[in-house]
Formats: structure tokens, sequence, C-alpha cells
């Protein structure tokens, strides 16, 4: 096989957000000359936000780094066997193995977890509190910027939780992870267990779930790495 330079970057957002909290990324990655893309998921099902991913993959004219935030992990666990795909990056995400769930996931916490505030679901969709979306989600930003996450929530469809991965990418796709020690959403040790099964080259950052928005450099560096190592 080839191994061209890999230029291109393809963000997959969590639940909850859109893609704009990629901006700092993007802003960065742009800069060292990459052509970056950011999926709007629908986040009405994991097969549409899948068919959303590989779309916009199939647009590109070479490689890619597919990177997840979140629930963006199961998207590209199971997106990531599309052939532009040379390298998958997973930002304080879900890494579901074949027949999980974010929901099968999240079942059986760690003991003394935090328990992230989501509201009951309401005609088939979830929200986060907005009074504790800035403690539990985004603890390291500014409050005017976690008002403003909040403020503009995407409603989650339930059945993108209970979506599974067919055949979860990372088994045949370099991977890399980032743990956001400070994450109330998804547990740190619950990171460092996906990432650990999946065979990824793990780096830890201090942060919280909003990492891909707070410590953006570190997010850009770990992306700059996967597309320095991975073959095509």
């Amino acid at each position: 096989m080839s191994t061209p330079t890999i230029r291109n970057v393809v963000l997959v957002h969590g639940g909850f957000v859109d893609g704009s909290g990629w901006q700092a990324v993007h802003r960065l990655l742009t800069r060292d000359g990459f052509t970056v893309k950011v999926v709007q998921n629908p986040t009405l099902s994991l097969e549409g936000d899948v068919a959303a991913t590989r779309y916009i993959l199939g647009g590109l004219d070479g490689p890619a780094v597919l990177v997840g935030h979140s629930y963006g992990g199961a998207v590209i666990s199971e997106a990531g066997a599309h052939e532009r795909v040379a390298a998958l990056v997973y930002i304080a995400a879900f890494a579901p193995d074949k027949g999980e769930s974010v929901n099968t996931l999240i079942a059986d916490p760690p003991p003394g977890a935090p328990v992230p505030p989501i509201l009951p679901p309401r005609d088939g969709f979830l929200f986060l509190d907005r009074d504790k979306f800035h403690a539990s989600f985004a603890g390291d930003l500014p409050a005017d910027e976690a008002a403003f996450l909040a403020d503009s929530q995407v409603p989650w469809g339930v059945g993108a939780l209970a979506g599974a991965v067919t055949e979860p990418a990372w088994r045949h796709k370099p991977s890399w992870y980032l743990v956001a020690t400070e994450d109330r959403m998804i547990p740190p040790a619950a990171q460092r267990t996906m990432a650990t099964r999946a065979g990824a080259v793990v780096i830890e950052a201090i942060g919280s779930h909003a990492i891909y928005a707070s410590q953006a450099a570190a997010v850009a560096d770990l992306i700059r790495q996967a597309a320095a190592s991975a073959t095509y």
C-alpha cells in the first residue's frame, strides 16, 4: 500500500451539541494546511449519523483522519470502515464493540461516577438540564460559552443511543484516544477501558467533557499525530 501524506480531517460531534464546538480545532488544523470537514449529525439514529458521515467522506479526494467526540465515537466506530478512513481519533468518546450501543455502555456506570443530568425523554428526544450543563458538560469553559452550548442543544434522539455497532472500525484501523481526566459525562475510567480495548494510542489531558473546545490545541496535536503516523 502507498503511504501518502494524510491531509484530510473529518470531525464528528457528539450528542446534545452540534459541530460548531469544533471551531477552534478547525482553525488550528486549517492553518496547518489540512482540509477539515465537520459533519452535522441529524442525531435521530446511529444509522442516519453514519450515513451523513459517509457522505462527507465520499466527497474527499484522499485519505482522512476520522475524529469523534462523545457519541461521535459510536458514529466513527461504524462509519470508519469507509475506504477513505486511514485512522480514527476518539476525543472523550464512546468506542463500542460489535453489538454495543451507547445505551449498553452507560448501563453499568462505575461506583461513585457522576450521573449526567439528562432530563426524561420528551417526544423521543433527550436534553441536558440547562442549569447543570456547565458543571456536568463544560466545567472548564467560561460561563458564557457553556451557557451558549446549553441554549443551543441539539435534541438527541433516543433511537441514536440504542443504535448498535455492527463491526467496529477500530478492529481494523489504527486508533488514537484522548482521555478527558475531569469528564463528568463519560467517566475517565470508562474512557481508559474503551481505549485500551481498542488498542488505541492514548494521551490524557486535564479537561471536561467539552475538551474538544476547551483544550483544542491538545486535540489538534493528537489529530496531527494520527495523520502523520497512519498509512493508507
